[in-house]
This record gives structure tokens, C-alpha cells and sequence, in this order.
């Protein structure tokens, strides 16, 4: 294998990165010496991590469980007269419209549901209806935890 390696590197002026530093940030530091013949030394910017942004279906969830929270919890009925609603109530709520955010945390609510309560389960109402506040608040979170864990 006759394989040729050439390096051909390019000088760099080592003044340039200090010249691109200052064009991204012109503010000269308070009580800096105007111009100096020596060149600045060169700083380093460290990047963030990276922010995760929260999807549709954990927004839609948190925003339902935090509606529930601050609404009130109801069985029986979708929106109770002073205000509490059920889970699906507080989905609506939450989603705005029937939306394809409201369509995913519904579907994850409900997966979850079952997994935590059995397979019987047609649809969120029935599930609501026939468990306790600390039952339904626990499949609420772990929907969140699972939307959260799927970026979604």
C-alpha cells in the first residue's frame, strides 16, 4: 500500500483569535490598559451544556397534573361546578385543543394506567372514576417521568 501522507498546514496569524474574540465581545473590561504592543492573551468561552428543551406531551402532562393541583381532583364528572376536573378534564384543559400533544400524554397516561392497574382499562374516565386521589396522582407523575425519559 503506497499510502502518502502530506501535511501542508497553513500559518495561522496567532493574533487572530485574539482579533475574533474582540469582535464577539467589543466591551473592553473596566479599567483595561487601552492598547497594549503585545497581544492579549487568548480566552477561552466554555460552552453550556446543551438545554433540553421539554416536549409537547410532558409540557401537556405537567401543565394537567399542575391544573389538578391547583383546580382540584374530581370523579364523575368532567368539570365539577367549583372547578376540579378529572383526569381527561384536566388533559383538555391543559392540551388547549385536541391536538396531537393532547392525543400522546392521553396515550401515555392510559399505557401507564394499565401498567399500574391492570390491563382492564378502555379509557381514562373509567380509570379516574374507580381509583383513589394517590393512585391517580402516582400514574400522573410516572407519565411525566416517562415523557421526560422519551423527549417527547
Amino acid at each position: 500500500m503506497n499510502t502518502r501522507t502530506e501535511s501542508h498546514f497553513t500559518h495561522i496569524d496567532p493574533d487572530l483569535y485574539a482579533k475574533a474574540f474582540e469582535l464577539l465581545d467589543p466591551t473592553p473590561e473596566p479599567n483595561a490598559p487601552a492598547a497594549s504592543a503585545a497581544p492579549a492573551p487568548a480566552s477561552f468561552i466554555l460552552a453550556a451544556p446543551p438545554v433540553r428543551l421539554t416536549g409537547a406531551v410532558e409540557k401537556t402532562l405537567t401543565d394537567a397534573l399542575n391544573f389538578l393541583d391547583t383546580h382540584g381532583w374530581a370523579k364523575h364528572r368532567l368539570i365539577h361546578p367549583e372547578g376540579a376536573r378529572c383526569s381527561i378534564g384536566a388533559l383538555r384543559a391543559a392540551a388547549g385543543a385536541r391536538n396531537a400533544a393532547y392525543e400522546g400524554a392521553g396515550n401515555l397516561l392510559l399505557d401507564e394506567a394499565r401498567r399500574q392497574h391492570g390491563n382492564q382499562w378502555e379509557s381514562i374516565p373509567s380509570w379516574n372514576d374507580s381509583h383513589s386521589g394517590a393512585q391517580v396522582r402516582s400514574v400522573w407523575e410516572a407519565a411525566i417521568r416517562c415523557a421526560h425519559h422519551m423527549n417527547i
